[in-house]
């Protein structure tokens, strides 16, 4: 584990994460062909359902994986890239392990910045939440990686954007390498594309929100991370603790950023029996 230098002088290197990756430009590639596989292995046998719409903008699509038999619940995955990159299309593998363990998988893409600020895209997330939710009985089970994690910590924030009902489903929150307080990325580059202001930031960052009753969160990271990384997912199980809600920090050893989301593409990893069960 990569030791902190506080403070911290240069913001963007602190939320710079492929320059310290070796390989980290073949991931995107690899990503979009193990993801286009999955998606043709399930279209093939009829258990998949590809760009449902939720909401009226272009990107207001997900796709839905189907288990073999009656889903035991869901589970809905959001996708990282600072809110200003990728969509659906490249994640679809990550559906395996949840998909195997009986779960049905949604995976939406989301209106990015600078067309839509964090604001407008939670209240996205939270409709295709919604609309997945429409078609699977049972538990909800929320994942996201990076800025996905940020969204799912905020379902399950004070003011959720998600509509009641639904919420009371989610009995469990696996925020992977989640960005938690959104106040320094004010002071980074790349908030010429974000729009961060003091307003939201304050309003939209789990970590200075109350979790609502009942919460049951997951801060997973890896070890091998920047470590920015490792802090905004401590900070938010030991605010949240403090509430008298299920929180636990896990710090994954042997993996970055990128590859820290791999256990999810199987059954039998901690990491998805940590989404799927009690942790």
């Amino acid at each position: 584990m990569t030791e902190p230098d506080y403070p911290i002088t240069d913001w963007d290197d602190a939320y710079t994460n492929g320059a310290y990756i070796d390989g980290a430009e073949a991931y995107p590639d690899r990503w979009a062909v193990e993801a286009a596989q999955f998606r043709a292995e399930l279209q093939q046998d009829g258990r998949a359902e590809i760009d449902m719409s939720y909401g009226p903008e272009p990107r207001n699509k997900l796709d839905l994986f189907l288990p073999v038999g009656s889903p035991k619940g869901l589970v809905v995955f959001v996708h990282g890239g600072y809110w200003k990159a990728f969509d659906k299309s490249f994640w679809s593998h990550l559906a395996r392990g949840a998909v195997d363990g009986g779960f049905a998988v949604a995976m939406p893409s989301y209106t990015l910045a600078p067309e839509a600020r964090l604001t407008r895209i939670g209240r996205e997330v939270a409709a295709a939440i919604v609309k997945a939710s429409d078609r699977v009985a049972g538990p909800i089970r929320l994942a996201g990686h990076s800025a996905g994690g940020h969204l799912v910590s905020r379902m399950v924030s004070e003011h959720s954007p998600l509509a009641v009902p639904v919420r009371e489903r989610v009995n469990n929150v696996v925020s992977i390498s989640g960005v938690h307080d959104l106040r320094p990325l004010m002071l980074t580059e790349m908030n010429a594309i974000l729009a961060i202001d003091e307003e939201e930031a304050y309003r939209e960052s789990p970590a200075l929100l109350r979790p609502l009753a009942g919460t049951r969160l997951l801060a997973w990271v890896g070890g091998r991370e920047r470590p920015e990384f490792l802090r905004q997912s401590r900070i938010l199980p030991e605010l949240w603790d403090g509430f008298g809600v299920e929180t636990e920090f896990h710090v994954d050893e042997a993996t970055h950023h990128f590859d820290v989301i791999d256990g999810l593409a199987r059954r039998d990893s901690p990491l998805t029996q940590a989404l799927l069960t009690s942790f």
